[in-house]
Formats: C-alpha cells, sequence, structure tokens
C-alpha cells in the first residue's frame, strides 16, 4: 500500500494550490491584466520576488503551524497562537498588509489579555464603528481550516468562522470561510467540486443570498467580478474562474486553466488566484500543480513547496507524527544500493535510487528530479539549491486510482529534465529502488525528445535489467494514457 494515498495527494495540494495562485497572481495586482498566460514574474505591491507569495499565503501559515501540531483550532489555546502568529508576522514578516488585518492587529496591540480575545474585541470594536469588516481577508486564509477535521463538517464550519472573526465580524466575511472551507474539505475527502452543499452550515439569514450568489457565478466569467476586495464577491470569483474552465474531464490541467482565468478576474489578483488556487489543489492534488510553479514558489517564513506539502498533509493527518512521513528527517534507508546508471539516450541524465542522494558529489550532478517520498532533510538534497531539486508524486502501484494524472506527471516530470538539460545541467532522476518509476520517467523522457518508443525501451531494459518493464506506468510512459 502507498504511503501516498489519493486523499493525502489532494490535501498536500491545498497550501501548495494556494500559493501558486498566490505568486501567480502577485505581479497583475490593481494592475493590467497579463498579455498571454500569467507567469510569477514577481513585483506586485511587495514588490516581491518572482515566485514569491504574499500576504493570502502568509496569513495562512499562521494558521496551518497552528493547525499541522494537531491542536483543535476552536480552543483558546490554539486561537491564541493563531493570532500571536498574525501580531508576530506584522512585525516580522509582512510584505503587504491588507488595509481592515492591519487596523484589527494594531489595535489589538494596544490592549490587554488573551491574544485571541484581544483581536476579538478589536474586530468587534471596528465592525460597531464602520459595520465595513467583510474584506476578503478572512477569506482568503481559511484553506487549511478545510482539512483540520476532514471527517466532521461541523466541526470544520465551527473552526472556519472562528478563525475568521479574530479579524473579520462581519456575519459574511464567517460564512464566506465556511463555505469555502467545507467546499476544501469535500474535495478532498470526496473528490469533487461543491459549494452549494454546505449552505445549510450558514447563518439561516444568509442562506438564500449565498446560494443566488453562488449560482451567479457559477460558470460566468471570473472578471466578471473584478469588484473583489468583498468578501463574497472574491469568492464569486474564484468560484467562477474554477467553473468556468471545468471541462468536465477530471484533467490536472484544471488547475491551471482556472489560475489562469482567476489572474484574469483583475483587481486583487493574488487573493483571487490564492483562493481558488486552495480549492483547486484540493481537487486534483498536489501531483496536478506543475512542476515549473513548483520549482519557483516560495515565501515568508522561509518556506518552499515542499514544506507546504509537509503542513497540509500533518494538519490532515491530525498532527505530526514522529518518525513518519511526512514529518520524519530522512526516507533513505542504508540498506538500498545506489544506481548511479547513465540514461542510454542522454548520459548527462543519471537513474538512480534513493540511496543516490548521497552521491551526488561522485556523481557530478547539479539538478535532482525525485519521484518517491522525501524526509525534510532530503530535500534539498546536500549541495542542491531548492531551485534545482523537484519532486513529482508518482506511485509505483499499477492501479489508475493511484495515479489519477499519470500522464500529466509524466509528462511533466519529463519536461523538468528537458529544462534542466537546457541549463546545462547534469540530473540525477530517482525514486526508491530505481525500478519502476525511474525507468518510466527515464522512458517518457526519451520518447519527448523524439526517440521511437519501441527503440527507448529497447535501449532502457538493455541499461536497467533490473527495471519492471511492463505495466501501466511504463505503458503509458512510452505510448501516453
Amino acid at each position: 500500500m502507498s504511503i501516498r494515498p489519493i486523499p493525502i495527494d489532494r490535501a498536500a495540494g491545498v497550501l501548495l494550490g494556494q500559493a501558486c495562485g498566490d505568486a501567480l497572481g502577485v505581479p497583475y495586482e490593481m494592475a493590467a491584466p497579463p498579455v498571454g498566460e500569467a507567469v510569477m514574474s514577481g513585483g506586485g505591491l511587495g514588490p516581491y520576488e518572482p515566485g514569491e507569495w504574499s500576504d493570502d499565503t502568509q496569513m495562512t501559515l499562521c494558521v496551518a503551524r497552528v493547525a499541522a501540531e494537531g491542536l483543535d483550532l476552536e480552543s483558546d489555546e490554539a486561537l491564541d497562537r493563531v493570532a500571536e502568529g498574525f501580531e508576530q508576522w506584522l512585525v516580522g514578516g509582512a510584505t503587504d498588509v491588507g488595509t481592515q488585518t492591519r487596523n484589527i492587529l494594531t489595535r489589538a496591540g494596544k490592549l490587554q489579555g488573551r491574544a485571541h480575545e484581544r483581536l476579538r474585541t478589536a474586530s468587534r470594536a471596528l465592525h460597531a464603528r464602520t459595520g465595513l469588516t467583510a474584506g476578503n481577508g478572512a477569506l482568503m486564509r481559511t484553506s487549511i481550516v478545510g482539512i483540520a477535521t476532514p471527517e466532521d463538517r461541523e466541526a470544520t464550519a465551527r473552526a472556519a468562522r472562528a478563525v475568521a472573526e479574530l479579524t473579520h465580524t462581519d456575519p459574511l466575511a464567517g460564512d464566506s470561510s465556511v463555505l469555502w472551507s467545507e467546499a476544501i474539505r469535500v474535495a478532498v475527502t470526496e473528490g469533487r467540486l461543491d459549494l452549494l452543499g454546505g449552505l445549510d452550515l450558514v447563518s439561516s439569514e444568509h442562506r438564500e443570498a449565498w446560494r443566488t450568489w453562488i449560482k451567479e457565478a457559477t460558470g460566468a466569467p471570473a472578471a466578471q467580478f473584478d469588484n473583489n476586495g468583498f468578501t463574497v464577491t472574491a469568492l464569486q470569483a474564484a468560484w467562477a474562474a474554477i467553473t468556468s474552465t471545468d471541462l468536465g474531464d477530471g484533467s490536472a490541467l484544471h488547475v491551471q486553466r482556472g489560475l489562469q482565468a482567476a489572474v484574469r478576474a483583475g483587481w486583487d489578483t493574488d487573493t483571487v488566484a490564492a483562493i481558488a488556487g486552495a480549492l483547486l489543489g484540493a481537487r486534483y492534488g498536489s501531483s496536478a500543480v506543475p512542476s515549473q510553479w513548483r520549482r519557483m514558489v516560495h515565501g515568508w517564513p522561509g518556506l518552499r513547496a515542499h514544506d507546504l506539502v509537509e503542513l497540509s498533509v500533518s494538519t490532515f493527518l491530525g498532527g505530526r507524527r514522529a518518525g513518519t512521513w511526512p514529518s520524519v528527517e530522512t526516507m533513505t534507508d542504508p540498506s538500498i544500493p545506489g544506481l548511479g546508471i547513465p540514461h542510454p539516450i542522454d548520459s548527462e541524465i543519471i537513474l538512480g535510487t534513493i540511496s543516490d542522494l548521497s552521491r551526488l558529489a561522485e556523481l557530478r550532478v547539479d539538478a535532482v528530479v525525485s519521484l518517491c517520498a522525501l524526509g525534510l532533510q532530503d530535500i534539498p538534497a546536500p549541495g542542491m539549491t531548492s531551485r534545482d531539486h523537484i519532486e513529482f508524486w508518482l506511485n509505483d502501484e499499477d492501479e489508475a486510482e493511484t495515479n489519477p494524472h499519470l500522464d500529466f506527471v509524466l509528462d511533466d516530470a519529463s519536461s523538468a529534465l528537458r529544462q534542466f538539460r537546457a541549463e546545462g545541467k547534469r540530473v540525477l532522476v530517482h525514486c526508491r529502488f530505481g525500478t519502476v518509476r525511474t525507468p518510466a520517467v527515464a522512458l517518457r523522457y526519451a520518447v519527448d525528445i523524439g526517440v521511437a518508443p519501441e527503440l527507448a525501451e529497447r535501449r532502457l531494459r538493455e541499461a536497467l535489467p533490473q527495471a519492471k518493464g511492463d505495466g501501466r506506468l511504463w505503458r503509458v510512459a512510452a505510448y501516453g494514457a
């Protein structure tokens, strides 16, 4: 049995999808929409580095770091830690901050008492004074709540509202967070997109209004909802971006189509794309997030793609479990021999096992493509930069259910190899034992650079006699899905 079944892949996609959407939207926030495809070029209101996420994901990580410890997000202890995280972020990590959020955190800092109570007091005071606390700042950070109690929808709803109300008292802000968190929970546990299904969890006073707002957005152009600083319109814009690009084929490419549409919604592009990315990641999983994005994405507090996966999966599993993936320090095993064999078509690609991660200097490689689960200390491998070590979510079982996006992942891994080679790098591609996943990706790479499938198969079988040169992974690698 794989340690990474499909619900785990989907959970892993929540923060990763959000962060990629965020970084994709950063360059276009309150600016002209992209000409052609949106890219992670940085800039924006930070200004940000290329691939850097903004306050949307930064604040979400304040929640995620608490959720990953297994704390009940409704509890005073957890809410205190989230609130303290927000305050520390404002002082030491915030690159840009929403007006309402800055107001609340600044005022709360002048009050006495427990952190979550100070924030709520400041939020309620602002709402009483202005009636204007329905910005999108609570919705943008709610994603991780959706996988904290995956089997309990009522607990998910209560936690979503509790975290939202730390800074956003307006019931509409809480409602939007409840609806989106529940949609993420359903996407991860059931593999479907459903926003209307959470209506019974919101206040009866606004239930029919929400039904109308959701139906209005379903299938509509996201740009129709460009006044998206308001939580209702932000939710509509994200939902429109997702539903208007859904071809109903279950393709991993929906992630890219949906996020491109989210950026084109305009105005608060990073927030809308972050909101949409979390739900798309929940539905399709981390395996559907393209490597060109995962290679670039990073941000406060010094995290990258692998760290986001660890936080998401730990949250989904009910907290970190010492000595087990994804929180284990290393997945290496000294009993597994290294391989280190040159690809028979391209000798600058080295085919290996997980043990070859400790031989990078000996093998003279300067980039790594990993096809198996890694520990926290395994990536980046010694001597590698984070940009030059990319993971892929690929299981070695032949059942279609274990690799729902197999053709996409093989294509994506091959694309990463071709990109590294175009940069002049010598690349190690490895899985755990070097018998199934490594040969399959090596085969797809050979076919993609123009080698006839039959010839590529023969050459790889000769070079890797221990390889399982048949089965679904092998066939799809050679001939496509």
